[in-house]
């Protein structure tokens, strides 16, 4: 059994908030810059040279990529042999959040009620989602989602009947109707199977995996390299001013399902799918 005091989590997640929302990943950093290059439009060029200076100024200078610092999703994959001492972990996490938030002066957009709406100024509480996992490590992953781009994300209850047809129309119903509005490239997180909120939750941890990794079952390798093609051929091009790149990715994850439903959640992301990931 490894101990591990919960201030260090705290400590972690603070330093994540402030990365992420100011530093893309390697992934998606290599993704922008090749898009600039595989841009045949000359407007939607334009605008990924425009994004690439806003990066590059948002690293350098530590001003954050977006205004909308988003609200903390945190992903704990915590291995089964550890045991947390110094207090609760819910709590170290949230206070991770408050403190990046607060000390890195990043927009707090969250509210303490959906209807009454009064903001709690701190940016918690965060999402979370925990998972345990063999061995004795945690596995953190921070990722800060802007609303323009959660706004757009949708669930299909689909029939088996609809099959994988069913699906690729989904899919890009859901990009079609998000238009400009998601802030292309986007990256898409698919969720296929389980239930209603599985297939959710599937589809948000599809954008924390690298965009040039590619599932390992061959279908879904396959089906994701055909979604991009077609949402890439849709025209909606980078900050939905028409060309050829509108997404960087389709990640698609899934799980088993009932014989009676085909579930689908469709996550959408902004180009700058923002997020950290330490192990502890």
């Amino acid at each position: 059994m490894r101990e591990i005091n919960v201030a260090e989590i705290t400590e972690n997640i603070k330093e994540m908030c402030i990365e992420a929302n100011h530093i893309l990943t390697q992934d998606m950093d290599l993704a922008m810059k090749t898009a600039v290059d595989a841009e045949k439009a000359p407007l939607g060029r334009q605008i990924l040279c425009q994004l690439q200076d806003n990066l590059k100024i948002a690293k350098e200078d530590m001003i954050p990529i977006c205004q909308d610092t988003g609200m903390a999703v945190v992903f704990m994959e915590i291995g089964q042999d550890v045991h947390f001492t110094g207090g609760i972990l819910e709590d170290a996490v949230n206070e991770g959040v408050r403190k990046g938030y607060v000390e890195g002066y990043l927009r707090k957009s969250v509210v303490k009620d959906p209807i009454i709406r009064e903001n709690t100024k701190d940016n918690t509480p965060a999402i979370i989602h925990y998972e345990i996992v063999p061995g004795d490590k945690v596995k953190i992953t921070v990722a800060p989602k802007g609303f323009g781009s959660e706004n757009m994300s949708r669930v299909f209850m689909l029939k088996p009947a609809d099959g994988i047809d069913g699906v690729k129309d989904a899919i890009l119903t859901a990009v079609k109707e998000a238009g400009p509005n998601a802030c292309p490239p986007m990256v898409i997180g698919v969720g296929i199977g389980g239930t209603f909120e599985k297939c959710a939750l599937m589809a948000k941890k599809a954008l924390t995996r690298p965009v040039n990794e590619r599932s390992q079952i061959p279908y879904i390798k396959e089906l994701e390299e055909e979604m991009l093609e077609k949402i890439n051929k849709t025209g909606i091009g980078p900050g939905g001013l028409g060309g050829t790149t509108t997404a960087l990715a389709v990640n698609i994850n899934t799980y088993p399902t009932h014989i009676a439903g085909l579930p689908v959640g469709i996550n959408i992301c902004c180009h700058v799918n923002r997020h950290a990931v330490r192990v502890v």
